[in-house]
């Protein structure tokens, strides 16, 4: 009797990677893991998986007992190892860099703009990124951050400018255009989690035209990042959906930019030396063309300071 190769779908690779579904993709776009459709879902052969781990382990041979554990025991001085919080693969990029640069595994968290800066703010985190617009200032995350973490010296840094707006199916065949097409009846959108940034716009935006949430359909059906919802379009469980351009693609969806969204991260004054560490490593030439070699990424104002207490 043949046996059956096994497969995984995309999250359980990332479980299994202990990465963010966003690298999964990312690793999948690049060509060096690969993988294949099923219906709506992506899945990866147990069989590809175990070569690129082989792969990885030849190219970075690296002893197992010098391979830092990642820990959330206090270290000596008292504090545990340094989180980042965000869901975008840069957060992955700039985790590989960091550790080089501090000699430590950074943590990290796949949490939402909001919810990671509310987790800053109780001390749960170190690095969170943001992308957080403010339709009353017409800026993006400042706003949040300075009500949010009122009385603690921080730095907002810029990581990374991209587009932000709608995915919708290829051909676009409801002529959707702009914000104002989602209070259509015809029109049934996927959203997102509460205190992710795409929410936070969709919201905003909604709220500049006067229309109620709970007057857009599908308003209440969500998934939690960027390529999930770039699927549901795909599939035609949802007509639009909102997320940024570098998902576009990976999920075979057509893209509508609506707008240019300013992705930073924050960090506490008080730990100087993260600080420091952080603003080399967002202002070297390797970290930017690495970022700029993803789709609809753009570094002109990488590693600027946005704002600073």
């Amino acid at each position: 009797m043949m046996n059956e190769t096994s497969s995984y779908t995309i999250e359980e690779v990332a479980g299994l990677l202990k990465v963010s579904k966003l690298t999964v993709y990312d690793l999948i776009k690049k060509g060096v893991l690969p993988a294949y459709r099923v219906g709506r879902q992506m899945r990866v052969d147990e069989e590809d998986l175990k070569q690129y781990k082989t792969n990885m382990r030849m190219s970075q041979p690296i002893a197992a007992a010098e391979v830092p554990k990642q820990r959330q025991e206090a270290e000596p001085d008292g504090r545990p190892n340094v989180m980042i919080s965000g869901q975008d693969i840069s957060m992955d990029m700039l985790s590989k860099h960091l550790e080089n640069a501090i000699q430590e595994t950074p943590l990290r968290k796949y949490k939402g703009s909001l919810n990671s800066l509310i987790d800053m703010y109780q001390g749960k985190c170190d690095i969170v990124s943001l992308h957080l617009y403010d339709a009353e200032t017409g800026q993006y995350n400042a706003p949040y951050v300075k009500r949010i973490l009122s009385g603690e010296p921080f730095c907002l840094i810029n990581v990374v400018l991209r587009k932000a707006g709608l995915y919708v199916q290829k051909g676009n065949p409801k002529n959707i255009q702009g914000w104002e097409d989602l209070k259509r009846t015809d029109i049934r959108i996927i959203n997102r989690e509460k205190g992710s940034g795409a929410r936070v716009l969709l919201n905003e935006q909604l709220g500049l035209l006067g229309v109620n949430p709970a007057d857009v359909k599908g308003y209440g059906e969500i998934v939690t990042d960027h390529y999930a919802v770039a699927s549901q379009v795909s599939s035609g469980q949802a007509d639009a959906g909102i997320g940024a351009q570098h998902a576009a693609h990976m999920g075979s969806v057509d893209f509508i930019p609506l707008i240019d969204e300013q992705y930073d991260i924050v960090v506490l004054k008080k730990h100087e030396q993260l600080l420091k560490a952080v603003k080399e490593i967002l202002n070297s030439e390797e970290y930017k063309a690495n970022l700029s070699h993803l789709n609809g990424y753009h570094t002109k104002l990488t590693g600027k300071v946005m704002f600073e207490t």
